[in-house]
């Protein structure tokens, strides 16, 4: 798809392209909360929480771009066009995303539209969801006496026409992150064990991470498809494979249904942003 731009004009506009986190408001950055705070416009991902939103000012235009597995709501063309397109017309435009923008978030594809272009940018990262969610599942992902490494890798992808290369990921005593993997968790499952991975590797699925409606489902490698179909399960939700799950029971710290004296909103600290 050729962009379309103003022939002769430049974009009087900047692009910011932020990382939203996990979905606690708290873990949101200070400086992804001044550029909020300034947005004349903000196109936000679907996994962008209510809490965050909230934050946005109220005369900010606001566009949904969110996607989730079989319910696409733009195509990716289309959301580098509108980037672009707003950019001629609005000063500050917030292009806001779950997790951290350049951990699959697409974010490079989106700034390669913005230098075709000619529109100015700044990247803001966030905590990802890798490490928002381990940290509330109470699971390290790297301990020197569980895993000396830790693989982020994306399930959502075709993975029968696209083989993964399972044998590089089945090593003991690493740990596995799969983004976008609960539709295929049959498939990495198969995958896995049959590279060598033992099938009493300890799993975890988070859902909900950090959130007050986040659920831990914890079992071995074997059961991942199983764990993956509870019908409690709600997206978005992230799979952590490898030794360091053993930990989760003795160092879960978050207990989501309990009271919570936690600032929901950060306009209302009395912080100096």
């Amino acid at each position: 798809m050729e962009l379309i731009t103003l022939q002769g004009q430049q974009a009087v506009g900047k692009v910011w392209l932020v990382g939203a986190g996990p979905g606690d408001v708290e873990l949101l950055t200070v400086k992804a909360y001044r550029v909020l705070q300034q947005a004349d416009v903000v196109l936000f991902d679907a996994l962008v929480s209510d809490d965050i939103m909230a934050l946005v000012p109220s005369d900010a235009e606001r566009i949904a771009v969110g996607k989730r597995a079989g319910k696409h709501s733009a195509a990716q063309e289309e959301i580098n066009q509108l980037l672009v397109t707003k950019a001629y017309t609005r000063k500050n435009v917030v292009r806001l995303k779950g997790g951290d923008p350049f951990i699959f978030g697409r974010g490079g594809e989106e700034l390669d539209s913005l230098v075709e272009a000619g529109v100015q940018f700044e990247v803001v990262p966030g905590i990802t969801a890798a490490s928002g969610t381990a940290a509330y599942a109470g699971i390290p992902l790297t301990h020197r006496d569980y895993s000396q490494g830790v693989t982020f890798i994306t399930g959502h992808c075709k993975l029968e026409s696209r083989p993964m290369d399972w044998q590089s990921h089945a090593k003991a005593n690493h740990t596995l992150v799969i983004y976008m993997g609960i539709l295929n968790a049959e498939l990495i499952k198969q995958g896995l064990i049959q590279a060598g991975r033992s099938a009493d590797t300890p799993v975890a699925i988070v859902s909900k991470a950090t959130t007050q409606s986040q659920r831990q489902f914890i079992g071995k490698l074997s059961e991942l498809d199983k764990l993956a179909a509870d019908p409690q399960l709600k997206m978005p939700a992230l799979m952590i494979i490898g030794e360091v799950v053993e930990l989760a029971d003795s160092l879960n710290w978050f207990k989501p249904d309990a009271d919570s004296s936690q600032v929901n909103d950060l306009a209302a600290l009395s912080l100096n942003l």
